[in-house]
C-alpha cells in the first residue's frame, strides 16, 4: 500500500505566518516609530508612507525567496533521509534516522518492530521528489510571505492616510500596532497551548524591543 502525503489546507503553519506579519510590523515601526522626530508636514508623511511601503516590498522578496530555498533544501534533506533509512542495515541505524523525521513525542513511544515496519514501507516508495526541485506549494508559500510581510503594513499606515494631523495618526498607529501584535501572541498561544492574554501581553513587549533596537542600531 502506498504511503500518501498529508494534506495540507495552507502554504504557512500559525508559527510562520504570525513570524512574517511579526517581520511586517517590526521594519514598519521602525520608520513611523521616528514620526515625531523627523515628520513637519503631509509630504514628509507622503514620503515616509512611500519608504515603508518600499522597504516592505523589497523584503516581502527577499524574505520570500529565503523561504523557497529553505522550503527546496528540506525536501531535500528528507528525501536524503528516506533513501537512507530504506538501505538502513540494522535495527539501531533505523531507528536512529526515522527519529529524525518524525516528532520526538511520537518516536519516543514506536516499538522496535514499528520502526522496522515503518522502514519497510518506505523501501518500496517511489522518489516523489525526482523532477520536482521547485513545487506549486513552494511557490505558493512564497508568494503567501511577500503578502504577509507586505500587508501587515497597511493598517498601520492607514491613520496617517485618514488623519491629517501626524501626531494624532502616529498614536492612532501605535495603537493598531499594539493590537496587531497582542493579536499574533493570542494566535500564537492558540496554536501552541500557551497562556492567550499573557503570550499576547508578552508579544507587545518583544515586538516592542525588537523596534526599539532596529531604531536604535540604524535599521
Amino acid at each position: 500500500m502506498a504511503i500518501q502525503e498529508p494534506t495540507r489546507t495552507r502554504f504557512l503553519n500559525p508559527v510562520e505566518r504570525i513570524s512574517e506579519v511579526l517581520f511586517g510590523l517590526v521594519m514598519t515601526l521602525s520608520f513611523t516609530g521616528t514620526m515625531s522626530v523627523v515628520a513637519q508636514g503631509r509630504e514628509d508623511v507622503r514620503t515616509m508612507l512611500l519608504a515603508v511601503l518600499g522597504c516592505n516590498i523589497a523584503w516581502g522578496i527577499i524574505d520570500g525567496i529565503l523561504y523557497l530555498l529553505g522550503a527546496v533544501s528540506e525536501r531535500g534533506r528528507e528525501a536524503g533521509l528516506l533513501s537512507m533509512i530504506s538501505r538502513a542495515g540494522d535495527a539501531e541505524q533505523t531507528k536512529a534516522l526515522i527519529a529524525e523525521v518524525i516528532p520526538p513525542a511520537i518516536a519516543g513511544v514506536l516499538r522496535p518492530e514499528e520502526f522496522d515496519s515503518i522502514r519497510q514501507r518506505l523501501a518500496g516508495q517511489p522518489d516523489r521528489t525526482r523532477g520536482r526541485m521547485i513545487t506549486g506549494r513552494d511557490l505558493g508559500g512564497t508568494f503567501a510571505v511577500f503578502l504577509l510581510v507586505v500587508l501587515s503594513c497597511i493598517p498601520v499606515l492607514i491613520p496617517f492616510i485618514l488623519i491629517h494631523d501626524s501626531l494624532p495618526a502616529l498614536r492612532v498607529s501605535n495603537g493598531v500596532a499594539i493590537l496587531m501584535l497582542f493579536l499574533g501572541g493570542y494566535s500564537l498561544a492558540k496554536y501552541a497551548g500557551l497562556p492567550k492574554i499573557p503570550t499576547g501581553v508578552i508579544m507587545i513587549v518583544l515586538g516592542s524591543a525588537m523596534v526599539g533596537l532596529t531604531i536604535a542600531l540604524g535599521g
